[in-house]
C-alpha cells in the first residue's frame, strides 16, 4: 500500500511538536490532501488537536502495546492507497520503554512502519551547537530514517546563516524553521497539554500557527520526504480485527442491539481511538453520554463505559446533577457490566478531595480541625457506587507502562495479560487487589483494579488490541446482562 508520510519528532519534550504537527496538518489539509493522523504511544491529548485540524479521530500507535506486526496492521486500517498520513512522535525520539529501551519509542514506530523522520530541534539559545546536537541523532540512527531537519524558535537572520552549514557537514536537508511564537501557544497541566476546548479561539490560533509556518518552511521538501516512504503492507493483512486475530469474539447474531454507554464530554474524554473501534467490531453500539449534562443514562444500554479525564475539574458540576449520579449507582448495583478506567474510577467513589493531603500527618493538634475544615469544603460527593474518596497528591502517584493479570479470571481467559498505562496524581482509599501489575521494564509489580463477575475498575488505562479477549468478554457480559434482564434463561 502506498501512503505518502512523515513523522514529526523530536531530541525532547518541549521541542513543539504537537503545534508544529497540527500546523502542517492543516496545511496538507488546505492542500486537498486525505490527510490521517497518528500519535506515537499512550498520550490521549495530543490527539484531540488533530482531531481538532482534520475534523476525524486520530489514532495511537505504540510498540509496547502491540506486536510489530499488529501495530503495521492498525496503521493500516481502513486506509488506502494515496492517503497521507503524519505521525506525531513522543518524547525524545530514542525515548522508549523505562527511557533507556528502543520498544515504545517514536524511533520503534518510525522503523516499524518505515516513516522517514523530520526531527523538530529547540534551537532557542543555541549556536553551532545545534549541529553538534542534530549529529548525535543523525549517528544514532541506525536504519537512515531521519530524512529532514526543522529549527523551531530560531530567527530568520541566524538561519540563512546555519543552514547551509547543516546541510553541508550533516548531509540532512533543513525544510525549514519556526521563529518563537510568544502570542499562540499550547499550555500544559499535569497530565500533559491542555484540552483544545479548554482554549479560547482554538480553531484560529491553530490556522494562524499554519500560516505563519507556511512562510518559513519549504513545503516541497516536505512532500518530496513524504512520497519517497516505500510501499507498507498489503491489502491482505490489513485488517487487525478480523475473526482470527480477535480470538473467538462474540458472533454478530448474539449481539444484535447490544449497546454500551460510553460518557464523554469535558470530564471524560480520554479514549483510545482503536478501543472504541474493537467494542464495535465485536457487535457492539456505541451510545455516548455526558455525566455533567445529560440527567440519565441513554436507554437501553447494556454496558457501562466510564474512560479517563479531568473529572477532579469538574468535581462541582457532576456533583450537583444528582439524577445522574443516582442513575449510574442505581445500574451498577443492579449488576450492569461496567469498565471505570482512572477518571471514569475515580468518579464511581464517594468523593474526591481537591486539595493535597501529603502534609496531614504532619498537622499537630491545634492545627488538625481547621485542617479537616478545609478538607470538607474541598470534597465533591459523587456516584458513591465505591465506599472511600480519591485524593489530590500533588505529585506523580504512578505513571508508566504496565501489563495487568487477573488474579481470577473474569474480563481476561486464565494467563492472559492485558497492557496499560498508568498517569494520575489523584489516589484512592482503595486501590484494588484484583488484578497483578507488572512494569515490564524493571519487573515490579504490586497489586491493582477492582475486577468481579461484572466490572473492571481502577486507575490503569487499557489498551484493547493488546488482547481484544477483553473487548469480546465486556461485550458477553453486555449480552448476558440483556438476556438476565429481559427474564430469558442463559
Amino acid at each position: 500500500m502506498k501512503i505518502n508520510r512523515f513523522m514529526i519528532a523530536a531530541p525532547k519534550s518541549g521541542s513543539g511538536k504537537t503545534m508544529i504537527t497540527c500546523a502542517l496538518l492543516q496545511l496538507l489539509k488546505d492542500s486537498g490532501k486525505n490527510v490521517l493522523s497518528y500519535k506515537c504511544g499512550p498520550d490521549y491529548i495530543d490527539p484531540m488537536f488533530h482531531k481538532k485540524v482534520l475534523g476525524v479521530p486520530s489514532k495511537n500507535l505504540d510498540t509496547f502495546f502491540t506486536d510489530e506486526k499488529t501495530t503495521v496492521q492498525l496503521f493500516l486500517d481502513e486506509r488506502a492507497d494515496g492517503d497521507f498520513a503524519v505521525l506525531e512522535g513522543v518524547m525524545g525520539l530514542y525515548d522508549g520503554l523505562g527511557g533507556i529501551y528502543e520498544q515504545g519509542s517514536s524511533y520503534h514506530l518510525a522503523k516499524v512502519t518505515q516513516t522517514p523522520i523530520i526531527l523538530v530541534v529547540d534551537a532557542k539559545g543555541m549556536g553551532k551547537s545545534v549541529l553538534a546536537l542534530i549529529a548525535g541523532f543523525l549517528q544514532y540512527d541506525t536504519h537512515h530514517l531521519i530524512k529532514g531537519v526543522l529549527l523551531n524558535r530560531m530567527s530568520k537572520g541566524y538561519y540563512d546563516i546555519i543552514k547551509p552549514l547543516i546541510e553541508k557537514e550533516l548531509s540532512v536537508k533543513v525544510v525549514g524553521y519556526f521563529p518563537e511564537q510568544k502570542d499562540i501557544g499550547l499550555s500544559s497541566r499535569h497530565l500533559g497539554l491542555v484540552m483544545p476546548d479548554e482554549l479560547l479561539d482554538i480553531k484560529k490560533q491553530l490556522n494562524e500557527t499554519a500560516n505563519r509556518l507556511k512562510k518559513t518552511i519549504d513545503m516541497d521538501l516536505f512532500m518530496d520526504i513524504a512520497e519517497a516512504a516505500d510501499e507498507i503492507g498489503d491489502s491482505e493483512n490489513a485488517d487487525v480485527y478480523n475473526e482470527k486475530s480477535i480470538g473467538n469474539c462474540v458472533q454478530n447474531e448474539f449481539t444484535q442491539n447490544i449497546n454500551i454507554a460510553v460518557a464523554m464530554d469535558e470530564a471524560f474524554c480520554f479514549y483510545y481511538e482503536d478501543n472504541l473501534k474493537l467494542l464495535e467490531k465485536c457487535g457492539a453500539k456505541l451510545q455516548y453520554f455526558s455525566p455533567i449534562h445529560d440527567t440519565k443514562l441513554p436507554k437501553d444500554c447494556d454496558a457501562m463505559l466510564l474512560g479517563g479525564g479531568y473529572p477532579e475539574l469538574y468535581a462541582k458540576e457532576l456533583s450537583k446533577n444528582v439524577s445522574m449520579l443516582n442513575a449510574i449507582k442505581k445500574a451498577f448495583r443492579a449488576g450492569m457490566p461496567t469498565v471505570a478506567e482512572c477518571g471514569g474510577f475515580m468518579y464511581l467513589h464517594t468523593y474526591i478531595r481537591n486539595i493535597c493531603d501529603d502534609n496531614d500527618e504532619k498537622n499537630n493538634a491545634d492545627t488538625q480541625n481547621n485542617t479537616d475544615i478545609q478538607n470538607d469544603m474541598n470534597k465533591s460527593k459523587l456516584v458513591g457506587a465505591l465506599d472511600g474518596g480519591c485524593h489530590f497528591k500533588g505529585k506523580l502517584v504512578r505513571f508508566g507502562y504496565i501489563e495487568l493479570a487477573e488474579k481470577y479470571s473474569n474480563f481476561l481467559p486464565p494467563n492472559e495479560k492485558i497492557k496499560a498505562h498508568e498517569f494520575h496524581y489523584y489516589d484512592s482509599t482503595d486501590n484494588g487487589a484484583d488484578c497483578i501489575a507488572t512494569k515490564p521494564a524493571t519487573g515490579r509489580s504490586y497489586d491493582c483494579v477492582i475486577s468481579h463477575d461484572n466490572y473492571w475498575l481502577g486507575f490503569p488505562h487499557l489498551y484493547y488490541p493488546s488482547n481484544p479477549h477483553f473487548a469480546e468478554r465486556l461485550v458477553r457480559k453486555a449480552y448476558e446482562y440483556r438476556r438476565n434482564k429481559n427474564g430469558k434463561l442463559l
